[in-house]
């Protein structure tokens, strides 16, 4: 069965007048750029499948919800397959 790991990733983010930070679009380690089209929430929360904690965004990427996190020491990561 494979592994889920954490995969850090750039990602392109906007803050508010209100100070929250909304992620625009993600870019995968190939390169390719993904917009992220809707944010459905945001939340703290931990990767139990990955591990690691911090804020949760539940995106929708390419029609698809995805969840994105932002760790505490400003990076941001996807769970991914190993």
């Amino acid at each position: 069965m494979p592994k889920i790991r954490k995969q850090y990733i750039d990602v392109s983010a906007v803050f508010t007048k209100d100070g929250e930070l909304i992620p625009k679009s993600i870019k995968w380690e190939n390169g390719t750029d993904y917009e992220i089209t809707k944010v459905l929430s945001i939340r703290p929360a931990a990767s139990l499948k990955a591990g690691g904690a911090g804020t949760r965004y539940t995106c929708v990427i390419c029609g698809q919800e995805k969840h994105l996190y932002y760790e505490d020491n400003n990076k941001w990561f996807v769970e991914c397959f190993s």
